[in-house]
């Protein structure tokens, strides 16, 4: 078997690491094609990334022009420590509010530190006003865990 193979996570640890993550570094395609990457506070919908952003924000403007984007998940410092789900693929924009305000609840139940139960409703719902959200419909995964490369 080849290193490769040897640290590829199995379906239901990537499943597990990206419900365990907050953060995620997401990778969209600035007008003059080089990358824009940026790290947001993401959920899960139907075990897929959901995040959402300001309108007018440049990933949201990328993203209106060109939907493909890379998203990580990563954890552990030391190398022997790393690892990670990179999914690629295109988003799905979800422009009602009703929908903004789902995806931002789950972003925002997920904050270190944030809104409290009783606040959580009343900012998302102020938020969603000036925010737009997205899932990313997964067409690649990827994934390594170097844990997997100490015996």
């Amino acid at each position: 078997m080849n290193q490769r193979a040897a640290v590829r996570m199995p379906a239901g640890e990537e499943a597990a690491l990206l419900a365990a993550g907050r953060k995620v570094q997401v990778a969209t395609i600035n007008p003059d094609g080089t990358p824009h990457l940026v790290t947001m506070f993401y959920g899960l919908r139907d075990a897929r990334i959901a995040f959402w952003t300001y309108r007018t924000s440049q990933k949201a403007r990328n993203l209106a022009r060109d939907p493909r984007l890379t998203c990580l998940v990563e954890d552990g410092d030391d190398y022997f420590e790393l690892r990670g789900v990179q999914v690629t693929g295109v988003v799905r924009r979800i422009d009602d509010l009703a929908g903004v305000t789902e995806i931002g609840r789950l972003v925002a139940s997920r904050l270190p530190g944030g809104p409290p139960p009783d606040a959580l409703e009343e900012y998302v719902e102020r938020a969603a006003a000036k925010r737009v959200a997205y899932v990313v419909e997964p067409s690649r995964t990827v994934s390594w865990d170097h844990r997997r490369l100490v015996t």
